[in-house]
């Protein structure tokens, strides 16, 4: 099937399945969406639709990012502009069968809502944790089938694969076409923001990186948490080896973040 028509069928599967996301959270700001009220429900605050990629997705100093190419790194980077005390968590390299689950009883826990940005040969072989992500509310996002860190070095052909076979699995398998991509070790390029673009994607980065993916210590990764600040975009992982120290940090971050009045939102 071409892949327009593929995209296309996908879109229908989506809208068909977007149900799945109605036990979102009433304090879930989406990008692209108007502020939800805190009677609304569901991915992008449509019942029984999956949600449609915004016109125009971010905004710099009054133009598209896109079109400027560079990634999201703040959430006032976004259309409409997030709530004021706003901080976004997006959790990377999943979904994992131990540690995902870990990381949703623990958000689950403390009623924040975040963004998954999945591996789609990951996402092929956990399925029913994707579908608990999206029943639970988050947002997922597409980080790459294989994540290649060298993506910007890829040709054209397997940088398409790469970002758009991702986008059809975790629709496939979630029923919510991602609206979010991230790429591998946050390594940009002209050429991945031109492919995310045809996939309708907005590119999204982070603001606080706590290197939790290198195991440096439970205080070092709640230590560099804590230094969030209303807009940031903080990074951290379900994936790529053992994430003890990531859930165990946010066990203290979490709660404390909320206690400074900042609010959890998914993109």
């Amino acid at each position: 099937m071409p892949n327009v028509d593929r995209r296309r069928a996908l879109g229908l599967l989506a809208a068909g399945a977007a149900g799945i996301a109605a036990a979102a959270a009433p304090d879930l700001w989406h990008a692209g969406s108007s502020p939800r009220s805190a009677s609304a429900s569901g991915h992008g605050g449509h019942h029984g639709k999956a949600p449609e990629p915004p016109p125009d997705p971010g905004y710099a100093h009054g133009q598209p990012m896109q079109a400027l190419h560079k990634p999201v790194r703040s959430l006032y980077d976004l259309a409409p502009a997030a709530p004021q005390n706003a901080i976004a968590l997006t959790i990377d390299d999943g979904p994992h069968p131990k540690y995902t689950p870990m990381m949703l009883d623990l958000l689950a826990a403390h009623g924040v809502k975040a963004t998954f940005n999945m591996i789609g040969e990951q996402v092929v072989e956990q399925p029913k944790i994707v579908q608990r992500i999206v029943a639970d509310g988050h947002q997922i996002a597409d980080h790459t089938v294989t994540h290649p860190l060298n993506l910007p070095k890829l040709d054209t052909a397997r940088m398409t694969r790469e970002i758009g076979e991702a986008h059809d699995q975790i629709a496939q398998v979630s029923g919510v076409a991602p609206k979010f991509f991230r790429s591998p070790g946050g390594n940009w390029s002209p050429a991945v923001f031109d492919v995310a673009a045809q996939h309708q994607l907005i590119c999204v980065d982070w603001k606080i990186d706590p290197r939790d993916w290198a195991r440096p210590g439970i205080a070092k990764i709640t230590s560099a948490m804590l230094a969030a600040q209303p807009g940031d975009i903080l990074l951290c992982h379900d994936g790529g080896g053992d994430r003890v120290q990531t859930i165990d940090a946010l066990k203290t971050v979490l709660p404390q973040l909320k206690q400074r009045g900042l609010q959890f939102v998914a993109l």
